[in-house]
């Protein structure tokens, strides 16, 4: 047996066949190794690219969240200014109805009483105004189901059809936000 393998040894096909084997795999053992250091340094780049927008994401999560908390401070002090504001403006209304209630304890005349009463009316109107109340528009109107709530409807030849034809109760609204639909009865066709 050792025979044979010595032929094979000695055969210089063979040898050379198998140098040139080893060869090529010594060469692709390198060349694997090479692609090897390749890869382990795109993993490094790419795990420092990973990390660094990692670090990216984690300010920007925690920015973000300082942001909203701010917002939300603010919108918390802004609410309680706005309230402040509007009850220091009606406290000038509540001073007239004191002193209104004082003033009729003695007075027995009814026109003075109204004229007291109209004043006082008309200054808490003024200040709601000021703070940006509206009244919502509505008899002669075209009834509008974003300001107006129908409890009524009336037959009439007088008024076209979804006419309003008399407020029940004042509506009212701030800019574009309805705070109470007025309260209307809509005319509707005579049958």
């Amino acid at each position: 047996m050792s025979n044979k393998h010595d032929k094979h040894n000695n055969n210089p096909f063979k040898n050379a066949e198998l140098d040139k084997n080893i060869e090529n795999n010594e060469a692709s053992v390198e060349e694997t190794a090479e692609e090897i250091k390749k890869d382990d340094k795109k993993d490094e780049e790419l795990q420092k690219k990973f990390d660094a927008l990692n670090q990216q994401y984690l300010r920007l999560a925690a920015d973000f969240d300082n942001y909203r908390k701010r917002q939300e401070h603010e919108r918390e002090e802004l609410l309680k200014f706005g309230t402040e504001n509007a009850l220091k403006k009606m406290l000038e209304v509540l001073d007239n109805f004191e002193r209104g209630k004082k003033a009729l304890e003695s007075v027995e005349d009814c026109v003075k009483v109204k004229e007291s009463f109209d004043l006082v009316h008309k200054q808490t109107i003024d200040a709601l105004k000021k703070l940006g109340l509206e009244e919502i528009e509505t008899e002669g109107k075209e009834f509008d189901p974003n300001f107006h709530d129908a409890v009524m409807q009336t037959p009439s030849a007088e008024h076209s059809e979804h006419t309003i034809i008399n407020e029940l109760q004042k509506g009212y609204k701030m800019g574009d936000k309805v705070l109470r639909p007025a309260l209307v009865n809509v005319a509707t066709a005579q049958e």
